[in-house]
């Protein structure tokens, strides 16, 4: 499998299997989304997921790939850091709005950034069709917020509230995006980034989580909060190593914003599974999102 996708990075065969594995990306990580913000409180899964995908990582860290190499410990330094931050903030966004508020202007946001920040540090240049694309891409997620801020009723006290760590988090989004692809590069085999990024990354969650779990008065089941935790972390290894593959084949902006395909699945996940009150307009202009992103791919 390594030498498969060494032997096809950077050709259009390569592309091909980027651009798959981005929408892959984005199925998956909406319903990753849909897991965290649904049944139980989103830091209590969070903390699940990640203790689940720490625990299935480390096996395949210390026996299956290879060791990484000496410059790769600064590198998962700073990814562990940049995703702690994130998950907090991602968690705080969904304590304070509805998953189809928050989910759309997290994953709508950070494609621009990401594509600044490739630019910036791998050198990466869209064209006009693929700039409007991004403008499109944009104007779904702002409008989006403005129709949220005009016309929705739940959670209103906090709306505010919401869409400001909702940017905020799409920005660190971005920031891992970015730093990810540039870790993912500098291996030779870019499993042994996955698998010691996941064992690290999950380190930290389930301990606030285990706090927070003991401090209420009335705490959730264990069993059902780690089944949920096992399904989600089999999620994000699928996910996020999707992504981080398809960064790796391919340009790094265009695979971040095809990604962002994932707030269509957003919608109906919201609607069909957490019964959230989407309407027709928030669905429109979530198509808007997803729209953008395709003139992005089709434009390059």
């Amino acid at each position: 499998m390594t030498e498969w996708l060494l032997l096809i990075e950077g050709t259009p065969a390569g592309h091909t299997a980027a651009l798959w594995l981005a929408i892959m990306a984005a199925f998956l990580h909406a319903v990753f989304g849909a897991l965290q913000k649904g049944r139980h409180d989103p830091w209590l899964t969070r903390g699940a997921i990640d203790f689940s995908y720490c625990v299935m990582a480390a096996p395949f860290a210390f026996f299956v790939v290879p060791w990484p190499e000496p410059h790769m410990w600064v590198i998962f330094l700073g990814a562990f850091v940049i995703h702690v931050i994130y998950k907090m903030l991602q968690a705080w966004a969904y304590t304070k709005g509805a998953y189809t508020v928050v989910y759309p202007v997290v994953r709508g946001t950070g494609p621009l950034f990401t594509v600044l920040g490739a630019y910036v540090i791998f050198g990466e240049r869209f064209t006009g069709w693929q700039w409007l694309g991004v403008a499109v891409l944009m104007a779904g997620i702002f409008g989006l917020a403005i129709y949220n801020m005009i016309y929705l009723v739940a959670a209103r006290d906090t709306l505010n509230a919401a869409l400001g760590i909702a940017v905020l988090t799409g920005l660190f989004v971005a920031l891992y995006t970015t730093y990810d692809a540039y870790g993912i590069r500098a291996t030779a085999n870019p499993f042994t980034f996955l698998a010691w990024f996941f064992m690290i990354d999950g380190l930290v969650m389930p301990m606030i989580a285990a706090r927070r779990w003991r401090a209420m008065a009335n705490p959730p089941a264990l069993g059902p909060l780690m089944i949920r935790g096992v399904f989600g972390g089999l999620v994000a290894f699928m996910s996020f190593g999707a992504i981080m593959l398809a960064t790796r084949l391919d340009k790094v902006g265009e695979a971040a914003v095809l990604r962002e395909t994932s707030t269509v699945f957003a919608a109906l996940i919201g609607v069909v599974f957490l019964k959230e009150t989407v309407g027709p307009r928030r669905i429109a202009l979530m198509a808007l999102i997803a729209a953008g992103a395709v003139i992005v791919e089709m434009g390059g």
